[in-house]
């Protein structure tokens, strides 16, 4: 059994308005109120501008506006506060990155590693080369961002993961996707899975249908606000996790590989 305690979530789904971080960082201000006591916070991806291709434009230094706005947010709430924003890392490249601002004012973070080529994300931004592991009261969990969720191999980590977290902006035209690839990473991964999307439309006219959800290790919802816009929470059971790997231990079967 685990002696782990209990992980409080709040997911943030909402719109955004396009490409003006201001607005939309005094936006989340307004909501984070009601994530207060939640041990970990995720908001969507590209939360302060919406899923824009403008990179060179729109890209903050490693340390910018957004960075010292995420840390503020987690060091008021006593919580790690996530999602990700447009970055110019030190080496010049455009990414996607997803920050992880902990209470104490550090910040590790995740690049996006599989970039939407339907979109040309491929083309305004690098690809990450890492897996992330990140820890919150003792819960391991792994930061992914929106297209990754198609790739199962970079998904697997079933001995260390107890979270696998997805933030996105996934349109409403392939929720149907999103909504049967979710529980299938719970189900092969013997974890949580906890997804944020947004709503409304962006600049270039599509829609998004939230469709945000925190599903167990078999794959059921336990919260599903539908397109609602809100700040939802939801506690995992560290305990429930343990006792169902200890009871069906499939990871011991999994096959090896390396990632390259």
């Amino acid at each position: 059994m685990s002696d782990k305690p209990d992980l409080e979530l709040a997911l943030i789904q909402t719109s955004l308005v396009w490409q003006e971080p201001a607005a939309n960082r005094a936006h989340f201000a307004s909501l984070l109120e009601q994530a207060r006591g939640a041990d970990l916070v995720v908001l969507p991806e590209m939360f302060s501008t919406g899923f824009s291709m403008d990179s060179a434009a729109l890209a903050e230094p490693e340390d910018g506006p957004t960075s010292q706005w995420l840390r503020e947010q987690a060091q008021a709430l006593q919580a790690v506060v996530t999602g990700s924003l447009i970055i110019q890392a030190a080496d010049g490249s455009y990414r996607n990155r997803l920050l992880w601002a902990r209470p104490d004012g550090s910040l590790a973070h995740y690049d996006k590693r599989h970039l939407f080529r339907m979109a040309g994300e491929h083309k305004h931004y690098s690809a990450g080369t890492q897996q992330v592991l990140l820890e919150v009261r003792g819960w391991q969990v792994r930061p992914l961002i929106c297209y990754d969720l198609r790739f199962p191999v970079w998904s697997r980590d079933p001995q260390h993961t107890d979270l696998l977290l997805y933030t996105a902006n996934w349109p409403a035209a392939r929720r149907n996707h999103w909504n049967r690839l979710l529980p299938a990473r719970a189900i092969e991964n013997l974890c949580y899975v906890a997804a944020v999307n947004r709503i409304g439309e962006d600049g270039k006219g599509y829609a998004y249908s939230g469709d945000s959800q925190v599903l167990d290790y078999q794959g059921e919802q336990l919260l599903a606000p539908g397109p609602v816009d809100g700040v939802f929470r939801v506690t995992l059971k560290a305990a429930e996790l343990a006792a169902y790997r200890e009871r069906f231990p499939a990871h011991m079967d999994a096959d090896s590989f390396s990632l390259t």
